[in-house]
């Protein structure tokens, strides 16, 4: 039995390990750091910043630097993108309430489409932090486009909502192993698919300049 190669997969996991632990705890802290209202969504940016420096094959780079810089720079319009996610989501779940205490009949009927309109942000939600931290734009063109990224890759897209319903299922038997790895888990699962999916829409419009 090789012990050398076993010592050294073993120690690159419990590395693994210890960077996503950490990056959990910055996440939960720095959230907090900013009264949870205003540092979740600064917070999430700086983690899924770090995660995607991860998928980009960049793991020596320091994960605090890294964090605390996005966390930084992107303070502000992090928020305004959490107040415009946090607007939707109040509309809609206001419509819900109305759609459920209807009386009339044709109340009924707007079951299908508000569930498709809810379907359709969600799905969105998986793509537009990832856009956020993968690309420079301004936000009317993180949502815009988070909309067509997640229409054209249907698979990645399903791919996530199973796998992060999932990931939140299993996390709901153990909670304390939230405080470690919760929030990480699903940065790293959301990020991966969702690069790859950016990767495809490169190389496709790559293709097309080629054949203009």
């Amino acid at each position: 039995m090789d012990t050398s190669g076993f010592l050294g997969s073993l120690n690159k996991l419990l590395v693994w390990i210890s960077r996503l632990a950490f990056l959990n705890l910055l996440w939960i802290s720095f959230s907090l750091l900013g009264l949870v209202i205003f540092g979740f969504f600064p917070a999430t940016v700086a983690m899924f910043a770090v995660a995607r420096k991860w998928m980009l094959g960049n793991d020596e780079m320091s994960i605090f630097k890294t964090f605390w810089t996005a966390y930084k720079r992107e303070f502000l319009k992090s928020n305004i993108l959490g107040v415009i996610i946090v607007a939707i989501g109040l509309i809609l779940y206001i419509d819900f309430q109305f759609v459920q205490h209807a009386a009339n009949s044709f109340a009924s009927f707007l079951y299908v489409p508000f569930f498709i309109i809810t379907l359709i942000f969600i799905s969105m939600l998986f793509y537009i932090i990832p856009i956020f931290v993968h690309y420079d734009m301004k936000l009317s063109q993180v949502i815009k486009n988070s909309f067509f990224v997640m229409i054209m890759n249907p698979l990645s897209t399903f791919y996530m909502l199973i796998g992060s319903f999932g990931i939140l299922f299993v996390l709901s038997y153990a909670p304390p192993i939230c405080l470690l790895y919760s929030g990480n888990l699903l940065a790293l699962f959301i990020m991966k698919p969702a690069t790859n999916a950016f990767d495809k829409i490169n190389q496709k419009s790559q293709l097309l300049f080629q054949e203009q």
